[in-house]
């Protein structure tokens, strides 16, 4: 232990004495370290960015749709089936249930004239499903069932042709048809890329139902709930049992999962993502290694007199294989925590993690995975820069010392 110890103090002494090769020499083993730690990082903020992205079209995981319809085509009674639906969420206290029923069309009132456009009414839970963002506003309330003039949520290009009104203003639009009235303006979805020109009105599923004595038939309807990963398949078949008891005949009930963990090789594209940039930033290390055994090993021919004599004071093999072995694993373990503290602070801001996933609503902690892989390599890039000029070291002999 004396002379481990022994051999730490030599090597930390030799590293202030060469502090400017030192440094340079290791400069790029602290690039490479935090590049590698950053790689690690950033694929797991990919991989929180791509799941909410999976989330806002599939819905969270586990989400499970349930579907009813009829074997010959027959409209189903869909307040009947809503009540049977109700009881099924109280008796399995489902927390977030949501109704959505797409496939209508509503006519709107524009400056051009009337004009029909596709729309969509839901319950408020079906934002917290899906992660629904939006430009500007907000999303719906259980307590907007009681307002005066209904909440509409539309998208940025129908807000564009009602003269883009700042909701602060309280905007108005004027729908016609059965559910004819006029709505209060509470929230805009954003474009979802570039020439994105879709006109949609989102509505309150009650307060639309409100309006009207049935759904239109061209309408179809789901039942979306959001279920915890290790409940799911419990609850599912039960779930599906519950619903089918007592169906009016020829009337059928699907119950089925539609986020992205359900998907067959939904993590493949992430795994790939880390896999390439991982074998990238592994290679900058590995060339950042190969700099520092290059230049450990100039520095051993500058150093075989200095050797020699230690040699010819009493040192031993093993005290000098240590010393030069610890000075490149200390130094490269120093210039790795250096790497990763740069790293963790620059990751740690949201500014930066939301300039690089625009969109991304829960910021995960720094992960400490990555910061012990990039201590792990600055440690392993260490051991071996270090073993292959301690080698060279135990070649020295005391007559090398008169040569040189």
């Amino acid at each position: 232990m004396t002379g481990f110890l022994g051999a730490l103090a030599d090597a930390w002494a030799e590293i202030r004495v060469h502090k400017l090769r030192v440094l340079l020499s290791l400069i790029g083993i602290a690039v490479s370290v935090g590049a590698l730690t950053a790689v690690v990082a950033i694929s797991e903020y990919q991989r929180q960015f791509q799941a909410e992205q999976s989330d806002r079209w599939g819905g969270r995981a586990a989400t499970v749709v349930v579907a009813v319809g009829s074997d010959d085509g027959t409209p189903v009674d869909a307040d009947d089936f809503d009540e049977r639906f109700r009881r099924a969420s109280e008796r399995f206290d489902f927390s977030h249930t949501a109704r959505i029923s797409q496939g209508l069309s509503i006519e709107v009132a524009l400056p051009e004239g009337i004009t029909p456009v596709p729309a969509r009414v839901m319950d408020p839970a079906f934002s917290q499903i899906h992660r629904e963002k939006l430009l500007e506003g907000r999303w719906f309330l259980d307590s907007d069932v009681e307002a005066l003039a209904p909440p509409v949520v539309i998208t940025e290009a129908l807000w564009d042709r009602l003269g883009r009104l700042p909701l602060s203003q309280h905007p108005t639009v004027t729908l016609s048809g059965p559910a004819g009235g006029t709505y209060q303006v509470i929230g805009i979805t954003p474009r979802q890329g570039f020439g994105d020109e879709e006109l949609r009105v989102d509505l309150l599923y009650d307060a639309y139902r409100a309006r009207i004595d049935a759904l239109p038939t061209d309408a179809w309807t789901q039942y979306e709930i959001w279920i915890g990963t290790a409940q799911v398949d419990e609850i599912a078949p039960v779930l599906a049992m519950d619903l089918r008891a007592g169906l009016p005949e020829g009337q059928t009930v699907t119950v089925s999962r539609s986020d992205w963990a359900a998907q067959p090789g939904a993590m493949d594209v992430q795994a790939t993502f880390e896999m390439i940039t991982g074998g990238i930033a592994a290679l900058i290390l590995a060339l950042g290694a190969l700099s520092l055994i290059n230049i450990q090993l100039v520095a051993m021919r500058q150093r075989v007199r200095e050797i020699g004599v230690r040699r010819a004071f009493g040192a031993s093999s093993g005290r000098v294989f240590f010393s030069v072995f610890l000075e490149s694993l200390v130094a490269t373990t120093v210039a790795g925590v250096i790497g990763i503290a740069i790293v963790v602070a620059v990751l740690r801001s949201d500014w930066v993690v939301t300039s690089m996933f625009s969109g991304i609503q829960d910021i995960p902690p720094f992960p400490m995975r990555a910061a012990l892989v990039g201590l792990v390599a600055s440690v392993i890039v260490g051991a071996v820069s270090g073993f292959i000029p301690a080698l060279v070291a135990l070649r020295v002999k005391v007559i090398d010392a008169i040569r040189f």
